[in-house]
């Protein structure tokens, strides 16, 4: 299912990797690093981008080798990993259980208060 939000460290401006794409004038692959972020979150593909999404992230092969040169994604078959994302983003797994944790905890309270309801009728 994928998550509704994903997390962006609110220091990523000044990351190493990304002022070096900064000073080498590659904004579209720092922009495609983002949505790549976004991307993989949305489809729930725990940080990999296959290469046929890159349309998607509004990349080409250019800005892929761009974020493999500077260290933000890895080469994986078919595609390629967003660097750091087990550390920085929840697992596919982990939302989905938190969300039934969520959904669980959400009718039990329905259920409460629908029996309190009915008590004080």
């Amino acid at each position: 299912m994928g998550l509704q939000w994903v997390r962006l460290d609110t220091t990523f401006h000044h990351n190493a990797k990304v002022v070096e794409l900064v000073a080498a004038n590659k904004w579209r692959a720092i922009c495609a690093y983002v949505a790549s972020i976004a991307h993989a979150g949305q489809h729930g593909t725990d940080g990999y981008v296959p290469e046929s999404s890159l349309f998607l992230i509004h990349a080409t092969k250019r800005e892929a080798n761009d974020l493999v040169t500077a260290g933000l994604w890895h080469l994986s078959p078919g595609g390629w990993v967003i660097h750091g994302w087990d550390e920085f983003q929840i697992s596919d797994e982990a939302a989905r259980k938190r969300r039934e944790r969520a959904q669980k905890g959400g009718i039990a309270k329905a259920k409460k208060a629908a029996e309190k309801g009915l008590r004080s009728v």
